[in-house]
Order: C-alpha cells, then structure tokens, then sequence
C-alpha cells in the first residue's frame, strides 16, 4: 500500500511539473512579439517577372557556373529556368551526385517563383519561421538564384552536388552573368 501510494504521489509530482514547465512556456510565448506581426511598407521581393531568358543566356550562365565549380574542383549539376519556372538548360558535369539532378531545377524553379534566393527561405526556417515549410514546393537549401536583367526577373540559376555553401558560390558565379 505504501509503495502504491509512493507512486501515486511520485506521478502526480511528475505530473505538476510538466504541467508548470508547458503553463511558463506558453507566458513566455505569449510576451514575446511575433515578427512575423511586423507589416512593411514595402512589399518584399517585389521584383517585376520580365521575358524569359534566352538559350545562348543560359549557356553563359551555366558556362560561368561551371568555370567556378571546375576551378574548385566540384562537381555540380546546374539548372537555368526561365521566368515562368520551365527548364531553358542543364548541366550535370562529370561525377556530379545524381539526386542532386532534380534538386538544382528545384532551387531554380523556387528561386523564380518566390522571387528570391533560397537562402532566404533556409535562413526564414533557421530562424524560426516554420510555416516556410508549409508552403508548396519550398526548398529550405541555398543554391538557387534568381538572374534579374535591368530589373526584371527573366530566370533562375539552380546548383547542387555540393554543399548548400558550396552550390550557393557555383549559383552566384552564374548568376554575376546577368546584368
């Protein structure tokens, strides 16, 4: 009977301390402003989609991204959307990690569609900002670029073999191509 009600004690012990450690979780919570309250003047990312890229400009992109990873001495795949998110040219140079194929069209097409770079997104989640990875069609992995052109989105330069900080130097040598 003892050791019966020992238990019975010890549970609801345990019980109660749950129930503070979650009841002062949920005060802190909700004294902490969300950021994500905060409205802008300005609408973010806001970049005007323009005409899509041209075949000869994506090779130039793609040539300019592979010199980087071929100088490093990386093997990337390397993907360039157009500014409607449909592939324009590929390149999957020898060697380069075979699932990463579709994960550089992913970066680019994400790139486009979201006007931004996916290290924006990867940054937004690192942060705390989960509901990211309830949008469709996220990647949380930088590497992906958009190639903006006299201020209007005309594509996307998507890159991965490597690692996020590695695709994202192969995706930027690309991306210098387009002014």
């Amino acid at each position: 009977m003892k050791k019966l009600v020992y238990r019975l004690v010890t549970t609801l012990a345990c019980a109660g301390l749950v129930g503070s450690v979650l009841y002062a979780a949920e005060a802190t919570a909700q004294q902490q402003p969300n950021p994500l309250d905060a409205i802008p003047d300005q609408m973010p990312f806001n970049v005007p989609y323009g005409a899509p890229i041209s075949l000869d400009h994506a090779k130039a992109v793609i040539a300019a991204a592979a010199a980087e990873a071929t100088k490093r001495h990386w093997n990337m795949n390397i993907a360039i959307v157009d500014s409607g998110g449909n592939l324009v040219a590929f390149e999957r140079m020898d060697g380069a990690q075979l699932a990463s194929i579709s994960i550089a069209e992913h970066k680019a097409r994400v790139a486009v569609t979201f006007r931004r770079e996916t290290k924006a997104i990867e940054n937004g989640i690192q942060g705390g900002n989960n509901y990211l990875i309830t949008l469709d069609g996220v990647i949380g992995s930088r590497g992906g670029i958009p190639l903006i052109e006299n201020g209007k989105l005309i594509g996307a330069v998507g890159c991965s073999g490597g690692t996020g900080s590695q695709d994202e130097v192969v995706a930027k040598a690309g991306a210098e191509t387009v002014k």
